[in-house]
């Protein structure tokens, strides 16, 4: 069985993900079927426990959505889609929080991909230098996380999925434009999706719609200049789409300030949960998609993509992470709990995860080779039982965490006993 696989950081992973890419695992041609509202993801959450009876016994008041995608492979190892969902609603909001990241950074390797002919020898690694030109807007030279100790978009991506930075996000964000991400979202036929801000500052028009100037050089001393992209302002329009529940709770909090009535959301990011697994499919089965839905990427950005997805952040060696402050399964909220639990022996998973507001999602896809395992699995789960926001009292540990461990539990287990030719 051809599996999408990571064995670790160094040599092995990038030659399996490298094999991948240039086509020796990876299908050339796939199918996929639509989205199928039968009994089977029905039945695996049926069987009642505590953890997830609690959750589903009230679905809307939980917010629950879930997207359970079944891979079969043909005989010539051409994977096919087979979805199934439990309470999806395409017009009922959730704020989809750092999941936003993922076609972000992919865009981010696209637009560098893009700037080749214009700026020769331009890479992820080239030192990336932003400047200031609003009202907001901060400088970045330096990034000690860096091998070089400059800032660079490989070290923003790593940073963004390895343990989801906001800053790191930012940076990208302001690299790509949201004009720029817009247009990269409507080819990928993300047509649900709006990303108009940056993450934890507050971004709110005009100062989400002006970018910084970005200055990318040859060398870390900086001496010469391979691209210079001025600072820019979008004038839109951002999309807009009336959705249910985009003002939530009974309360918010403003500074030190309680103020009544909910938090209107009306203006932030969208990232429906169907969207977020096809940008996952983007990134991990790009040719099961239509040449026009792909991504502008080369294998050593799928690789940098799949690579940070999957590693574990105390095994990277730049930016370095400390294992007491982030668990192996830190940002792996399914199956892991977000550092609750190990993964079970084996099984890998590549993803990427959202937290805020009350919202937890992840978007995944789990393998385990030994046993023929693969699925996609995209949940989302609001826990935030006072109803105020930005209070920091949220139900994460007591019910969100376990809820999607043991979601990703049921499925994962569901898979194993499933029989495969």
């Amino acid at each position: 069985m051809n599996i999408l696989r990571l064995g670790g950081p160094g040599a092995r992973a990038a030659a399996v993900l490298l094999a991948l890419l240039a086509g020796a695992l990876a299908p050339r041609t796939a199918g996929a079927q639509g989205l199928h509202w039968g009994n089977l993801l029905r039945q695996l959450l049926r069987r009642n426990t505590a953890v997830l009876g609690r959750v589903l016994a009230h679905p809307a008041a939980y917010r629950v959505q879930i997207l359970y995608t079944r891979i079969r492979r043909d005989a010539r190892g051409r994977p096919h889609f087979r979805r199934y969902g439990y309470r999806l609603r395409p017009r009922e909001y959730f704020y989809p929080a750092s999941t936003v990241k993922l076609p972000t950074a992919a865009l981010a390797l696209a637009r560098l991909r893009a700037l080749g002919p214009q700026a020769p020898g331009l890479t992820a690694d080239s030192p990336m230098l932003t400047d200031s030109a609003f009202a907001g807007q901060t400088r970045v030279r330096r990034d000690t996380s860096s091998a070089s100790g400059r800032p660079t978009v490989a070290n923003y991506v790593r940073k963004v999925l390895l343990v989801s930075d906001n800053d790191a996000y930012n940076r990208l964000y302001e690299l790509v434009g949201p004009g720029a991400l817009q247009a990269g979202l409507r080819r990928l036929g993300l047509r649900r999706t709006r990303i108009v801000g940056r993450l934890a500052v507050g971004d709110a028009p005009p100062g989400s719609l002006h970018t910084n100037p970005v200055s990318f050089c040859a060398d870390t001393a900086a001496r010469q200049l391979l691209y210079r992209q001025p600072a820019a302002c979008w004038p839109g329009p951002v999309p807009h789409w009336r959705l249910r529940g985009m003002a939530i709770g009974r309360a918010h909090v403003v500074g030190a300030a309680v103020v009544p009535g909910p938090l209107n959301l009306s203006q932030k990011n969208i990232f429906p949960l169907r969207d977020q697994q096809r940008a996952l499919r983007a990134v991990l089965f790009p040719e099961t998609l239509p040449a026009r839905r792909r991504l502008a990427l080369a294998p050593a950005d799928y690789t940098l993509l799949r690579t940070a997805m999957g590693e574990a952040p105390a095994a990277s060696p730049h930016p370095r992470y400390d294992a007491a402050h982030y668990p192996a399964t830190y940002a792996k909220f399914l199956l892991g709990g977000g550092g609750q639990a190990a993964l079970p022996p084996g099984v890998q998973v590549f993803n990427k995860i959202g937290q805020a507001y009350g919202f937890l999602i992840d978007n995944a896809y789990v393998a385990d080779s030994a046993r023929g395992v693969e699925f996609l699995l995209s949940a989302v789960v609001y826990v935030n039982a006072n109803g105020t926001l930005n209070d920091d009292q949220y139900e994460y540990d007591a019910i969100g965490f376990p809820f999607l461990r043991e979601l990703g539990r049921r499925v994962y287990e569901a898979e194993c006993r499933r029989k495969r030719p």
